[in-house]
């Protein structure tokens, strides 16, 4: 006869390669990354492989819809080229997806605080370490402004700093990928020659539009995923306490 499990739910998986945990979000931040980079609000709630998926579909639409060059002319107020450069056959198929990414992770952020409020009224147990071949996590204090410090230095090192290898070097990956492609490195280093008409030629906007998302983002999460781990560490550390040298006679105040 199968017997209940006393939790239903689990508040973290920590793993060999990921830290995957429940905590309370702000709906409105998560729609916002949503809506600033497809992906980048369901990498917020560790839903990788949809982020991963989201994220790989926006560079591919993107790029063959033309909506970075697109957005370029725009902000420079030539609206006709704007209107030359965009394919309209690609075009259709991003403004769907790109909605859904933003509705999708609004609604199920709001689903997924209802779960951690009842995960931490159960009390579920959280294991503060996990050890394998491809190598060891354990919950520790991190300090958040140095993942973000790594973070901007060169993205993907503030997540390799706090254990989240998968996506460090998914986005390590993702961002030389953008500064190949947009000639960013040659646009930096005409730049600093003085070169400035250089460096305007040399630079391809379409993959270079790509770059302050995902920069601002990247460190963002690093510093918050950082403020979560500590606080996720502080509980495991609690609940210990609690069941092993607490008196089991004692009465909480509520």
């Amino acid at each position: 006869m199968n017997q209940i499990p006393p939790y239903r739910r689990s508040r973290a998986h920590i793993t060999q390669l990921s830290n995957t945990h429940l905590h309370l979000r702000n709906p409105y931040v998560i729609a916002f990354f949503s809506f600033s980079y497809p992906g980048f609000g369901h990498l917020l709630q560790h839903r990788y492989l949809s982020a991963f998926i989201l994220i790989l579909w926006e560079l591919f639409i993107n790029n063959l819809a033309n909506v970075n060059t697109g957005i370029y002319h725009s902000l420079l107020g030539d609206f006709e080229k704007a209107k030359e450069v965009l394919e309209v056959r690609w075009l259709m198929l991003y403004v769907g997806i790109y909605m859904l990414g933003i509705w999708d992770s609004y609604r199920t952020t709001i689903d997924m605080n209802k779960q951690y409020l009842l995960a931490e009224r159960e009390d579920a147990p959280i294991l503060p370490i996990t050890l394998g071949p491809w190598g060891i996590n354990y919950l520790d204090k991190r300090k958040p402004l140095i993942a973000a410090g790594w973070s901007a230095l060169v993205p993907g090192l503030g997540h390799l700093y706090i254990n989240k290898i998968i996506v460090g070097f998914f986005v390590f990956g993702y961002t030389v990928a953008i500064l190949y492609y947009g000639h960013i490195p040659l646009g930096i280093k005409a730049t600093l020659l003085g070169d400035f008409e250089k460096a305007k030629d040399v630079l391809n906007i379409q993959w270079l539009l790509y770059l302050p998302s995902i920069y601002l983002f990247i460190v963002y999460d690093a510093y918050t995923s950082a403020l979560e781990l500590n606080i996720l560490c502080e509980k495991e550390m609690s609940q210990y306490l609690r069941h092993k040298y607490q008196n089991p006679n004692f009465k909480f105040p509520v």
